[in-house]
């Protein structure tokens, strides 16, 4: 496994270890914050890709508005059986 050492003084230190939990180490802070900032970046990318996908699909939209128009509330029905 790769490892990296990256060097944290001053000012950003300091908020660092303001930041985290008393009982957390700054290793595992920044750990943790780099981690959900990653995730972040993924759901921003993978949302990006939704909407050109939806964009680049006119159907698909059409598809969603009929299901934010569908009344939930009431028993499914067979659109085959419908007349």
């Amino acid at each position: 496994m790769k490892a990296t050492t990256i060097k944290l003084e001053g000012e950003l230190l300091a908020a660092i270890e303001k930041a985290k939990q008393p009982e957390e180490s700054v290793t595992s802070y920044v750990r943790t914050v780099l981690r959900k900032n990653l995730e972040q970046t993924r759901v921003r990318e993978a949302a990006a890709a939704y909407v050109a996908f939806v964009d680049a699909h006119p159907e698909e939209q059409e598809w969603l508005d009929e299901w934010e128009r569908a009344d939930l509330t009431k028993p499914a029905t067979n659109q085959r059986d419908a007349p």
